[in-house]
């Protein structure tokens, strides 16, 4: 079952290590290139308060965003702010997100996000959760996927891992990290499975897009080609 409220406090604490980390900027940093191909850390940091805005926008029952590309303008008109006026727009958004977050509710209703994906709104914080702690890692500033919380990795792993379950395109694998296991890919017998191995942080960094993958061990075949997130 997911715990809305467990994830509500996660998400404060990896707001507040952002928060920390960025502070240590400066407004030349900002303007450098993050991790991201054509997006600043400015970019980044601009991305992370429309996504608490659009989520408080899911939550309560409107639109994720008014369309793509008013979220993409938006995030280009607020790139290029200076560090201190980013700062209090990542903590203004962030302290919206958890007032709505707080506000009684039914939890087990499906909400619409971006391209008429559903989920349940117990998930909508999770999923706020994978966007900090994704993009601090993004932003290049000494936040690696080894730094992210044990339980946030296995369950974002869990969670892309299901993403790809029966995607035509990727075949049956197995992810392992040695101890714990999933499954993703067409469905087994539907050809060769392929076994993947690696770290925690490895799985997660290949299934997210964020690595290619070069530190994992593949049996089977070869390393799938992932589909864009």
């Amino acid at each position: 079952m997911i715990d809305h409220g467990h994830d509500l406090a996660s998400v404060r604490d990896a707001t507040e290590r952002l928060l920390i980390a960025v502070g240590k900027l400066d407004n030349a940093s900002v303007t450098q290139p993050s991790r991201l191909p054509g997006w600043t850390r400015g970019h980044v940091l601009a991305h992370l308060a429309r996504n608490a805005d659009a989520l408080v926008n899911v939550l309560e029952g409107r639109s994720m965003y008014v369309s793509g590309e008013a979220r993409d303008s938006d995030i280009e008109r607020d790139a290029p702010r200076a560090l201190d006026v980013q700062l209090a727009d990542l903590r203004e958004s962030a302290a919206r997100f958890q007032e709505t977050g707080a506000a009684p509710a039914d939890w087990s209703r499906t909400v619409e996000l971006r391209n008429g994906v559903t989920d349940s709104a117990s998930r909508v914080p999770f999923r706020r959760w994978v966007e900090v702690e994704l993009h601090h890692v993004d932003l290049g500033i000494g936040y690696e996927l080894e730094d992210l919380p044990a339980e946030f990795a296995e369950r974002e792993i869990a969670f892309l891992a299901d993403r790809f379950a029966g995607h035509p395109d990727v075949p049956p694998t197995r992810l392992t990290d040695g101890t714990r296991a999933w499954s993703t890919g067409r469905e087994p017998g539907d050809g060769p499975e392929v076994t993947v191995t690696g770290s925690p942080a490895g799985l997660l960094g290949w299934l997210a897009g964020r690595r290619a993958g070069s530190g994992l061990t593949v049996a089977g075949g070869r390393l799938p080609a992932l589909p864009p997130l």
